[in-house]
């Protein structure tokens, strides 16, 4: 997050279309696997709509589905 808060793509990310538009997943691998879906576009601040500990290797449809709401909420 640090990356993305001083204006930079994190090491490890993939664009999250299926969220919204702006909206990127950073893969974190420690101690399993973790995925942060964040938003970057809005001048005031970097969003996090979701964040997960991730059991299996595609991304539950209820993870994508929760982001894409909040997402919504966020004037996205």
């Amino acid at each position: 997050m640090h990356a993305v808060q001083s204006g930079l793509m994190p090491s490890d990310f993939k664009p999250m279309l299926a969220v919204g538009s702006g909206a990127y997943e950073i893969r974190i691998h420690v101690l399993g696997e973790w995925r942060v879906i964040y938003v970057a576009k809005f001048d005031d601040a970097v969003y996090v709509p979701h964040a997960f500990h991730k059991k299996t290797q595609k991304t539950r449809k209820e993870d994508i589905e929760l982001a894409a709401r909040r997402y919504k909420q966020l004037g996205g």
